[in-house]
């Protein structure tokens, strides 16, 4: 990675404990079992870019009319 980008990110207390007990049975901390799994979904989606998989797809067009 080429330098990492800090961001607030605001959890739940219950969402919180339930990640660190993941992290902490993946011997990872809590920073880095969010990274995961953002990067997991990320590559399940095919939307991370240059790791060899499907390239970022474009937003799809949304409709300029509400009902």
């Amino acid at each position: 990675m080429a330098g990492r980008k800090p961001f607030l990110l605001r959890l739940d207390p219950d969402t919180f404990v339930a990640l660190q007990a993941w992290a902490a049975d993946d011997l990872r901390s809590v920073n880095g079992q969010v990274e995961f799994l953002l990067r997991h979904a990320l590559r399940d989606a095919g939307r991370l870019p240059g790791r060899g998989g499907p390239s970022v797809r474009a937003p799809r067009d949304r409709p300029t009319d509400r009902p």
